[in-house]
């Protein structure tokens, strides 16, 4: 979702590249890709291509001519006829997905003397430029979101070790005590057997003075 802003604002971008190229288009190739030639004798399509009148575009051969109505290429939809084709048009291109075609077609109706110098900025900007745009902003939050998995994991670490730290300080603490309770015992034990031992030896040191004396 954090990705969603920037790529709204990049989207935006290319919409307003795309709206401004579909104008111009619109400008320039209007109602351009309805003629074709046809038969002279059967008055049917001699091949599915635009044509023009007079040079520089294309013209018809021999018992053919150059006349309207053809729905135009990819059956009428590449044209630039209305602002919605227009656009559809335009983003084939930026695709670069049969660009290389429409400008062949541009030059079959208008020559091909200033053609490219609508498609070539077209592929520049659109494709080169915006596209990449969109892919950058792409890698650019899945490093981010990559940056932060990894401080996460680290966290999560450093948490863990702290945790281990103070488990083991408690056990350490809970061994010296029971190290000292141990130390305690065994002095009091080896103090009460000296004890006993001294009075033993006093007791037996008594009795034989007193046997003696009698």
């Amino acid at each position: 979702m954090k990705a969603m802003i920037p790529l709204l604002q990049i989207g935006l971008l290319l919409f307003v590249a795309i709206l401004m190229f579909a104008i111009i288009g619109l400008e320039f190739y209007m109602g351009k890709f309805h003629t074709t030639c046809f038969d002279i004798a059967t008055d049917e399509i001699y091949d599915e291509l635009p044509c023009g009148t007079e040079l520089p575009s294309r013209l018809c051969p021999n018992g053919t001519t150059c006349k309207g109505y053809w729905l135009g290429p990819n059956y009428g939809i590449t044209q630039f006829d209305n602002i919605l084709f227009a656009v559809l048009t335009v983003f084939q291109c930026i695709t670069m997905e049969g660009w290389t075609e429409m400008l062949y077609y541009s030059n079959d109706v208008e020559g091909s003397a200033w053609n490219w110098m609508y498609y070539i900025p077209l592929i520049i900007i659109g494709s080169f430029f915006m596209l990449n745009l969109v892919l950058g902003v792409l890698s650019g939050e899945f490093a981010k979101e990559r940056e932060r998995v990894e401080n996460r994991a680290e966290f999560l670490k450093l948490r863990r070790q702290q945790q281990i730290e103070r488990e083991l300080n408690g056990y350490l603490e809970w061994i010296c005590k029971a190290e000292e309770v141990l130390l305690n015992e065994d002095g009091t034990i080896f103090t009460g057997k000296v004890t006993s031992v001294y009075f033993s030896q006093s007791g037996g040191r008594g009795g034989g003075g007193k046997r003696r004396e009698k």
